[in-house]
């Protein structure tokens, strides 16, 4: 141990003496204070900052060196490989090349003497393409970017009824009052839509020269209508018998669907068929999993979509939950945005003119403001799961031929020399369908399907209409529509007299007014009638 201390003891005393014989500046060492320490710890941080900074001087000089020589290196190796005369590539275009060199040379005139043309032109170009980098990147001062519109919630304006389940269903009526409907329609909605859409732009007066009563309502969990925990196409059907019963719509009513909407038209055809008079279906949608479409029928239905919109019937079909991701960026992010990008649509150039257009911008934009006032994303995800899941049912079954033969060989011998009577059962009422054949967002192969499945409905196709154009803001459109299914218009009906208010009213004139009307002058014709 004493060996170690006087180790110590000999360099502490070396140590100052090393430093005083030094040859540089002469330095005090003031190892014993602690002032002393602090000026040796701050020179030796100052030098660590040099060193580090003399450090990185070298190395960003050795990187730009070995840069600039393997820069060098790839120019012989280009030059060596590719850029010589029996090149494949200097073959094909040494050609355009000497065209455009010969068309640009003029140019060269104004090039200072002693500067290559070439190199000339290369920076030239380089500024060129910095300056349109700067103008594209620079959007600070741009006035022209369209400014994001944010989505509104709207005070509540529905009328709501109470469903057994204690739901409420919000719903919008238009057309002539429901003592004087000829005809009365019930219209679900499409996805990302409200009671609000109806039939988009119909004319009052064109529903009261045909004497129509539209009844449209929210389905669950949109606009003000209540969310259903486990929703089905059966409880979508006993939704609209509810609605029908409590707006005293006691005869049979028509159903509408537009596109997706069509989902609920089918369900109310096969589980309510004896309350339907009839269906009125543009571009409806078909599962686009149904077992019964042939390949071909597939093929020619998936090729009209984009690679997003088949990404989200998949994702539907298959992985639900991971909807609410995509529908929070998009129609649930609180911003507007435009219709074919939320839903993933192609569209035809019909269609591209029409959503442009000032007025469905308008109309789209309150209907979606309607449709996500909730902020609720499970909605929309039941919706898109019923459209490409199992719907209990297949459209082939809607109207089926039932015969009676029997079993057994006396069945088999009456079936031959007796003809059976066929008898239809299911939906036995009227099936219009009119679909676009540049329709991109339903595809016309839909409509194909279920004219095969279907027989007798009555497929009308248009042979120069998208998804929207026939149905949206076209008043002869839906005039034609309601003369194909309904006829010559023949107004609304005639107000019924309630006899029993008649009465009264009779009763009141006699006991009250009979001695006023005998004290004045009258003609025998007057007193005999009261």
């Amino acid at each position: 141990m004493s060996e170690v201390n006087e180790a110590r003891s000999t360099w502490r005393d070396e140590f100052p003496r090393l430093a005083d014989d030094d040859t540089g500046p002469q330095r005090s060492h003031n190892f014993g204070t602690e002032d002393g320490g602090a000026t040796a710890k701050a020179e030796k941080k100052k030098e660590e900052e040099e060193d580090w900074k003399y450090h990185a001087v070298e190395f960003a000089k050795g990187f730009a060196e070995m840069s600039v020589e393997f820069g060098k290196g790839v120019r012989d190796v280009l030059k060596q490989s590719i850029v010589r005369e029996d090149s494949v590539i200097v073959k094909k275009l040494r050609g355009p090349c000497e065209k455009i060199c010969g068309k640009l040379r003029f140019l060269n005139e104004y090039l200072p003497e002693d500067r290559d043309p070439a190199h000339s032109w290369s920076i030239i170009l380089f500024v060129l393409l910095l300056a349109f980098t700067v103008l594209i990147v620079n959007t600070d001062n741009d006035t022209t970017m369209p400014m994001v519109k944010k989505v509104r919630v709207h005070p509540p304006s529905a009328t709501r009824i109470l469903l057994p389940d204690d739901r409420h269903l919000a719903y919008k009526e238009q057309g002539v009052p429901a003592d004087q409907a000829r005809y009365s329609i019930i219209a679900p909605h499409s996805f990302l839509s409200s009671r609000l859409a109806g039939i988009p732009g119909i004319r009052a007066s064109l529903l009261q020269e045909f004497g129509i009563r539209l009844v449209t309502y929210d389905l669950p969990g949109f606009g003000e209508s209540d969310p259903h925990p486990v929703r089905d196409l059966e409880s979508s059907a006993l939704d609209m018998v509810h609605l029908s019963y409590t707006l005293n719509i006691t005869d049979k009513f028509w159903v509408l669907g537009f596109s997706s909407a069509s989902i609920h038209t089918w369900a109310a055809l096969r589980y309510i068929p004896d309350r339907v008079a009839g269906a009125i279906m543009v571009a409806p949608l078909v599962n686009p999993y149904e077992p019964s479409m042939t390949k071909e029928e597939k093929r020619r239905t998936w090729a009209k979509w984009t690679a997003k919109k088949k990404l989200m019937y998949t994702l539907a079909r298959k992985f639900p939950r991971l909807l609410p991701y995509f529908y929070c960026r998009s129609f649930l992010s609180g911003n507007h945005g435009q219709i074919d990008k939320w839903l993933s649509l192609s569209l035809g150039s019909r269609d591209r003119a029409l959503i442009e257009h000032p007025l469905f911008e308008e109309f789209w934009q309150r209907d979606v403001e309607e449709s996500v006032r909730q902020r609720n994303a499970n909605p929309f995800v039941q919706e898109a799961v019923l459209q490409v899941s199992n719907w209990g049912f297949k459209l082939a079954e809607l109207k089926v031929r039932n015969k009676n033969t029997g079993k057994g060989f006396l069945a088999w011998v009456k079936s031959t020399y007796v003809k059976e009577v066929e008898s239809m059962k299911g939906f036995l009422g009227p099936i219009h369908i009119w679909q676009g054949m540049d329709d991109k967002v339903v595809p016309p192969s839909m409509s194909d399907f279920v004219d095969r499945v279907l027989p007798d409905a009555m497929v009308h196709k248009l042979l120069h209409e998208g998804h929207f154009t026939y149905f949206h803001f076209c008043g002869e459109c839906h005039r034609r529509i309601f003369s194909t299914v309904y006829g010559n218009p023949e107004g609304p009906l005639a107000p019924k007299v309630d006899p029993i208010a008649i009465k009264e009213d009779t009763e009141v004139i006699d006991t009250e007014n009979l001695e006023v009307l005998r004290e004045i002058p009258q003609t025998e014709s007057i007193y005999s009638m009261i």
